[in-house]
């Protein structure tokens, strides 16, 4: 009798453990830190690009990084070649929103960053707002060609 006591007591203790509850709230702020990252890029959407710019009169790629994960206090570094060592490398397969996709383009010898963060995921499709030379911040589709032949890889800031 008092050995079936002790199984259902820890059975129940197992059940009510905190770590479960402690899962839930982990993966809770994970999701608001993400929302508040995704809808202070959609706020800079229209705005121009600045090369250097970090606020709402003009902004660049990193920039734009820089200032939509201090909203959900990171501190990430200021360049996108910076930016692409910070956080987990992660497979294009496995990304989520709130991921950041890094860029190197070339064009008549010349090398460039650029970056910009995903918004949604949806069977193999991807969105993602960075901050174009030529249209300012946007919302573009990462499987377009010009985009996708040109991803250097994925980080995850938030964990």
């Amino acid at each position: 009798m008092k050995k079936t006591y002790f199984i259902l007591l820890l059975s129940l203790l197992y059940f009510l453990s905190p770590t479960e509850g402690f899962a839930q709230k982990k993966k809770k702020a994970r999701q608001q830190k993400t929302s508040t990252v995704i809808k202070t890029a959609q706020t800079y959407i229209g705005t121009p690009y600045k090369y250097g710019g970090t606020s709402g009169s003009g902004i660049d790629c990193s920039g734009l990084i820089l200032r939509c994960f201090e909203k959900a206090n990171y501190q990430l570094p200021r360049t996108a070649k910076e930016q692409s060592k910070f956080g987990k490398k992660v497979n294009g397969s496995s990304i989520k929103p709130g991921d950041i996709v890094f860029f190197k383009f070339k064009n008549k010898g010349k090398k460039w960053y650029h970056s910009g963060l995903v918004t949604s995921v949806n069977k193999g499709k991807a969105n993602f707002i960075h901050a174009s030379t030529s249209r300012g911040v946007v919302e573009s589709d990462l499987t377009q060609e010009y985009y996708s032949k040109s991803i250097k890889g994925f980080r995850r800031v938030i964990k």
